[in-house]
């Protein structure tokens, strides 16, 4: 459902271990003790269930996302991946300075945003690879997608490394997609805020 979300940091030796990769805010080994078939219902009912919430809460927003992810996916990949790694790191940072006295003030949250951003458009990367799936299939529309992406994160949860690629690449054409959205949000692409020539200006 989530990928790559921060990291795991022990400080029980005094000096910092990192245990690289957690799904959803669950490490890989939690996964890894879980059957395969649990997992991949766990993973169908999160991302259906996280999906809704953010399609509901994001309304104007969250459908530009999925229309622009699937119109240009590439590009959006392009644009998510570092972007996705931003994010990761900003999470991770914040993460290993809790226990210090910047905790507080910057630490916390960097956490937040970090766990709030990477499942959220995660989520909307599964939702439009899903919705393109229902296009194929002849039925384009947002609830089919979000069924359809559900079920492909349930698919991928049934082997532990393809959960890994499957919920990056996701998330990374969530993230790009929406900070695409976000740029062309603040240009020039509505009529009434395009500049008028300085030989047309009265």
């Amino acid at each position: 459902m989530w990928p790559l979300d921060l990291y795991s940091v022990s400080w029980a030796t005094g000096t910092g271990t990192i245990t690289p990769l957690t799904v959803g805010g669950i490490s890989l080994e939690a996964l890894e003790t879980v059957g395969s078939l649990e997992r991949a219902g766990f993973l169908f009912a999160g991302t259906f269930v996280f999906a809704a919430v953010v399609l509901g809460l994001l309304q104007g927003y969250a459908p530009r996302t999925v229309t622009k992810a699937r119109r240009s996916p590439v590009i959006s990949i392009c644009v998510g991946l570092p972007s996705l790694l931003v994010v990761v790191g900003l999470g991770s940072t914040g993460y290993l300075i809790l226990d210090t006295d910047l905790g507080p003030f910057f630490g916390i949250p960097m956490i937040v945003f970090g766990g709030t951003i990477v499942p959220a458009f995660t989520d909307l990367g599964f939702v439009a690879l899903g919705r393109s799936l229902a296009a194929r299939l002849g039925c384009d529309r947002l609830s089919v997608g979000i069924l359809l992406g559900s079920v492909l994160a349930g698919v991928a949860g049934l082997s532990l490394a393809l959960t890994v690629v499957v919920a990056g690449l996701a998330g990374a054409l969530g993230i790009g997609a929406g900070v695409r959205v976000v740029m062309a949000t603040g240009g020039t692409s509505q009529p009434d805020d395009r500049t008028v020539p300085p030989a047309n200006k009265i």
